[in-house]
C-alpha cells in the first residue's frame, strides 16, 4: 500500500508540473470515443508512457495520452484510452489513472464507453445514461488491505451514478433535442464478445447494455468520493439479438457515426457541472 501511494504522488507530481493547474472535471474516453479531447483549449498532452508508474494502453481506438486543459472555461483532464482487466492487469493497475486523477484534484468524472445493447428496443448509434451497473467481471478493485486515505473499508453503491449529474444530463439532451436512453450497464471480463446465452442471462438479471470496462472505475471513484456520470455509446446490438458476427471494427465505425452527438452532450453537460 505504501508503494501505490507514493507512485500515485509521483505519478501526479509529473502531470501537475506540465500541466500548471489544479482540474475539476475528469474524463475517461472509451473506444472511439477519444475525439473528444480534440476540443480542449491550452491544451497539454501527456503520453501515458511518459507518466511514472502509467499502465500502458493497448487497445485499437485507445490512444494512450492525457490530455488537460480547458471546456467551457472548466479546467478538465482527460483520459484517452483505458486499461482493461483482459489485457492482463490488476485491478489496481487498471485503476490507478482514477486515483490519480483524484490527487490531481478531480471530484467530478464522466465515463463513456462503447457498449453492446441487451434492450431489443435500444438502436446502434444511441446513448445510454448509465444509472446503475452490475459487476460480472469477478474481480474488484478494491480487493486487499484498505487505506482509510482513499476512502472507507466498505464503500455504498447504492447512488454509483449521481442522480445530480443524471437530472443534467437528460436537460443537456432535452435542450439538443435528441432522446437519450437510460439503462444498467453490464461489466463482463472479456476479451471475447457475450455469447446468445450469456446476453439472455444478462437480460434477465436486467442489464440493458454490456462491455468490458467501466465498473472498476466507477467502484474506485466511489470509494474515493467522488461524483460519477456514466454514458454508454451503442455501438452494436448484442450477441444473438442480429444474424451477424461482432467486430471491434464495427464498434469503432459506430462510434465515429455518433461522434457528433456524443461531443455536444458531453459538453452542454460539462458547462453545467
Amino acid at each position: 500500500m505504501r508503494d501505490i501511494k507514493a507512485h500515485i504522488q509521483e505519478s501526479t507530481s509529473f502531470i501537475q508540473n506540465i500541466i500548471g493547474f489544479r482540474p475539476e472535471i475528469g474524463l475517461v474516453l472509451g473506444s472511439g470515443l477519444g475525439v473528444l479531447a480534440d476540443l480542449i483549449e491550452n491544451s497539454k498532452v501527456i503520453p501515458y508512457e511518459t507518466i511514472p508508474h502509467f499502465p500502458s494502453s493497448t487497445v485499437e481506438g485507445h490512444a494512450g495520452e492525457l490530455v488537460a486543459g480547458e471546456i467551457k472555461g472548466k479546467g478538465v483532464v482527460m483520459l484517452k484510452g483505458r486499461f482493461h482487466l483482459y489485457e492482463g492487469y490488476e485491478g489496481q493497475a487498471v485503476t490507478f489513472p482514477v486515483r490519480v486523477l483524484k490527487a490531481l484534484g478531480v471530484e467530478k468524472l464522466i465515463v463513456t464507453n462503447a457498449a453492446g445493447a441487451v434492450n431489443m428496443n435500444f438502436q446502434v448509434g444511441e446513448l445510454m445514461l448509465i444509472t446503475d451497473h452490475i459487476n460480472n467481471m469477478g474481480r474488484n478493485p478494491l480487493i486487499g488491505p484498505n487505506d482509510s486515505n482513499f476512502g472507507v473499508r466498505f464503500p455504498d453503491m447504492s447512488e454509483a451514478y449521481s442522480r445530480r449529474f443524471l437530472g443534467v444530463a437528460k436537460r443537456v439532451a432535452s435542450k439538443q433535442n435528441f432522446n437519450l436512453r437510460e439503462g444498467v450497464y453490464m461489466a463482463n471480463l472479456g476479451p471475447t464478445y457475450e455469447t446468445p446465452a450469456e446476453v439472455r442471462i444478462a437480460r434477465i438479471l436486467g442489464a440493458d447494455a454490456v462491455g468490458m470496462s467501466t465498473v472498476p472505475e466507477v467502484i474506485v471513484a466511489k470509494h474515493a468520493d467522488i461524483e460519477v456520470l456514466g454514458i454508454s455509446c451503442i455501438t452494436n446490438m448484442a450477441a444473438g439479438i442480429l444474424e451477424q458476427p461482432l467486430s471491434h471494427h464495427e464498434v469503432m465505425e459506430a462510434a465515429e457515426n455518433v461522434k457528433g452527438k456524443f461531443l455536444n452532450l458531453v459538453v452542454g453537460i460539462i458547462d453545467e457541472i
